[in-house]
């Protein structure tokens, strides 16, 4: 059987470990910080890789950006991560096969083939953490696109409010539906909504209000949280009918730390109220924080 290295690469920290070619895990996830200066980083894989080397099969990174077609480097901006990042070889990085794919992608495949969207052979997983990625599974296959750049679902339009999002556009589905949109919810709120004011948070200037402000708001049964809750989630809502539409999925997956927090049954509802397709399922993501790197495993043993 074979064995591969998994890496996933975050902008805060690196974790990586051992997989048979089931997703098992053969060996303890470790955890490093990811460096800012791109030598350093490199080092850390090839530090990563020359610890296991003799032992694997295959080394499988699953990575923030856009990964070309050959699964060798990542082709997009990666703001989180060191300017040349998108100069990275990653071929080059071990005598064993490498391979490189979209962290949402991988997560993706880790659902579909281990996690909450078996037997779904339509399914869309949406990842909602500081921003918002997609990975999309059509007919049983991972859309990958002319480029290898499908499934940027974080870039599409939605609402009309101007918001700016981290990419310098405007009205972006990651400005509302991410980690940060739900901050960037609370701040507006506060300076629009009369519920601030008697608010837990109320002594708080609105630009000092966090994410993890309403998510503790919500635990405190807050007026204000409740509301800026639930306006994130209308929004996040809002997406999700467009993309069920384009897509007609089985269903709708949706994973990363912010993903925990949406109430899955009432969105479910309110899509399922909303589309001209039929109905889907809306799931919380069962493959947990290590889907990237189980599905970048998957993949790999696929390719090679």
């Amino acid at each position: 059987m074979k064995k591969i290295l998994g890496i996933d690469v975050g902008g805060t920290k690196i974790i990586y470990a051992v997989l048979n070619e089931k997703g098992d895990f053969l060996t303890d996830i470790k955890k490093i910080s990811t460096s800012k200066q791109i030598d350093d980083l490199v080092g850390q894989f090839r530090t990563i890789i020359n610890e296991y080397e003799n032992q694997i099969d295959i080394v499988a990174f699953a990575t923030a950006g856009a990964v070309n077609l050959n699964n060798t480097r990542v082709e997009s901006s990666t703001p989180n991560l060191p300017l040349g990042y998108n100069s990275i070889d990653f071929s080059s990085l071990s005598n064993k096969p490498v391979y490189v794919e979209n962290d949402a992608n991988a997560a993706a495949w880790a659902e579909y083939k281990t996690g909450a969207a078996i037997g779904d052979n339509n399914t869309i997983i949406i990842t909602l953490g500081t921003g918002v990625g997609g990975g999309f599974i059509i007919n049983g296959s991972l859309l990958r696109g002319k480029s290898g750049r499908a499934g940027e679902v974080g870039s599409m339009k939605i609402q009309g409010r101007g918001r700016i999002c981290t990419c310098g556009r405007k009205d972006c589905f990651e400005s509302y539906a991410s980690g940060s949109g739900l901050k960037f919810t609370a701040i507006e709120t506060a300076k629009n909504d009369d519920l601030f004011l008697t608010s837990i948070y109320k002594s708080k200037s609105p630009e000092e209000i966090t994410t993890y402000d309403i998510i503790n708001g919500l635990k405190e049964n807050d007026e204000y949280s409740k509301k800026v809750f639930n306006i994130w989630q209308n929004d996040l809502t809002v997406g999700l009918i467009n993309i069920v539409n384009i897509f007609d999925p089985d269903s709708i997956v949706l994973s990363g730390g912010m993903g925990e927090f949406a109430d899955i049954e009432k969105i479910e509802d309110n899509i399922n109220k909303e589309i001209v397709v039929s109905k889907v399922k809306v799931k919380l993501a069962k493959a947990g924080n290590y889907s990237g790197m189980i599905g970048a495993a998957l993949l790999a043993c696929d390719k090679f």
